[in-house]
């Protein structure tokens, strides 16, 4: 097993935790001369948190043990490829390497849908891509299998209804310009 590859299976243990809370089986470690500085999981359903991604919780938590921002020293090891949010965290916190098992067709940032680290920011980090990807698609495919059986049974999310006028707020139109301000 490669140093890669044990790593990547610290991160697929938290990711089997986020997938036990019910969360997306994303997990995050992040590593520094060999030492595991801080570890995560999605935690977004359960905290009520659109940021809490396990790599923006890794990451935050790599820089409370270490005392600063940059982890340029560091590497993040993550279940699946990085979301644009978490690219920036990556981005901003100078991860020297990314390393990551499955790629999302969806949301990935590292070259599925876009690639930020191409981008000519301040940083790019080094990316490597499919480590263990054999092991976590099973997670992912059998979290999302279970999760569509279960809407089956939910009711659908409707938009609230507005308090004063108990109506639904129509869409917005599309092509309709901003309102200008007055000139005073």
């Amino acid at each position: 097993m490669t140093q890669d590859e044990q790593y990547m299976q610290l991160a697929i243990a938290e990711a089997a935790k986020a997938a036990a809370e019910g969360e997306i089986p994303v997990g995050a470690v992040v590593v520094r001369r060999g030492e595991v500085v801080a570890a995560a999981h999605n935690r977004r359903e359960g905290g009520k948190n659109a940021l809490a991604h396990a790599e923006c919780l890794a990451i935050q938590e790599a820089c409370r043990i270490r005392g600063g921002w940059r982890l340029w020293d560091c590497d993040l090891y993550v279940t699946m490829e990085p979301c644009p949010m978490c690219a920036g965290a990556i981005i901003n916190s100078r991860i020297r390497r990314v390393v990551y098992g499955v790629s999302d067709a969806k949301a990935g940032c590292c070259g599925s849908v876009t690639d930020l680290f191409s981008l000519p920011f301040n940083h790019r980090p080094e990316v490597t891509a499919g480590v263990c990807a054999e092991e976590i698609t099973p997670l992912v495919q059998d979290f999302f299998a279970k999760l569509r059986e279960e809407l089956k049974t939910r009711p659908r999310w409707r938009k609230p209804a507005d308090a004063e006028t108990g109506s639904r707020a129509p869409k917005p139109e599309t092509n309709q310009a901003a309102p200008q301000e007055e000139a005073l």
